[in-house]
């Protein structure tokens, strides 16, 4: 997949089948746009486009209505760019155009946008967007709108209709809270895959050897990236090409410490070697239990225990 940062990389040609959008998550109502484009864009003989954004445009917006008053953090993604990237390769886009989203550019008018980027620059004979689009200055326009604005200019608009799973419309912000609640299988349901996560392998204090489980310290790629609820989780984590299994802490150690930084811990089992310095990507299975301060080491010892036997019954029922 061609990956370009700014409109004058991009080929002009009409025959481009695209979706515009910040695709947080690449969930599956995501997927099914994107799988729309590329599927469309073969039948016609064309060219599959998507058309993305970084960074977040709510970070810009709410950083910019922060000024004056108290600073906006970063918005927390469930995708980073770079996991997008990768994910839009995977379901077969040919081109990704990245636009480096500002405040000025925020404020440009939906017709001006399309006009453009899309008409005079990408080039479009069918846009495809979901049924909730909303695009330009305050997200003025619609999918009633780019009707009209593709019957002027002579491009087909596809609205897709809302995508349910369990009776629910699927949605980034459904995610988010899914992950905040701590339910994983759901979260991981929405998505179509499991939720995963990369980061470098960093020195630790080897508390987690001495009690006998020697763990990864993960130090995290992308600081806005959302990591799941605090608690034990069953996951695969891959390094260097190869997959383990393995045991995901999430927490604050709070049987050690009051008030510790966050920490990300990775047990592996049947793996004995040196992973300092080396990125690792973890793969979120499943949910075992909270995190929950233990009376003394030796009880958390026989909990963390409990953990691993749990860990091995769900991989013994899951294809991984």
């Amino acid at each position: 997949m061609i990956v370009a940062r700014s409109l004058s990389e991009v080929e002009y040609f009409q025959g481009t089948v695209l979706s515009i959008g910040t695709f947080d998550g690449v969930h599956v109502a995501h997927q099914q746009i994107i799988r729309d484009v590329v599927r469309s864009a073969k039948e016609r003989g064309g060219r599959s486009v998507l058309v993305t954004f970084d960074p977040h445009p709510k970070e810009v917006v709410q950083r910019k209505r922060a000024e004056g008053t108290s600073p906006s953090g970063p918005v927390e993604l469930l995708t980073t760019l770079s996991e997008k990237l990768d994910l839009f390769s995977a379901l077969g886009v040919d081109e990704t155009l990245v636009i480096e989203f500002t405040f000025e550019f925020s404020r440009k008018s939906f017709r001006d946008f399309y006009s453009e980027y899309i008409i005079g620059g990408i080039g479009v004979s069918e846009v495809i967007e979901g049924y909730d689009h909303g695009f330009g200055r305050d997200r003025e326009a619609g999918p009633a709108e780019l009707l009209e604005l593709g019957r002027e200019f002579g491009f087909s608009v596809v609205a897709e209709k809302e995508f349910l799973v369990e009776n629910e419309i699927v949605s980034s912000t459904l995610i988010r809270t899914c992950r905040a609640e701590g339910n994983l299988g759901k979260a991981n349901r929405l998505l179509g895959r499991r939720y995963s996560f990369s980061g470098s392998v960093a020195a630790g204090d080897r508390r987690g050897r001495s009690l006998g489980f020697p763990t990864a310290n993960l130090t995290i790629d992308e600081p806005r990236k959302i990591l799941p609820a605090n608690g034990v989780y069953a996951v695969t984590a891959s390094v260097e090409g190869s997959r383990h299994r393995g045991l995901l802490s999430i927490g604050v150690l709070p049987t050690f410490f009051d008030g510790h930084r966050r920490m990300c811990e990775v047990f592996l089992y049947d793996f004995d070697g040196d992973l300092y310095g080396k990125r690792m990507t973890v793969e979120c299975v499943e949910w075992i239990r909270e995190q929950r301060k233990f009376g003394s080491p030796d009880d958390l010892v026989k909990e963390m225990n409990r953990d691993k036997i749990e860990g091995q019954k769900i991989f013994e029922t899951r294809q991984l």
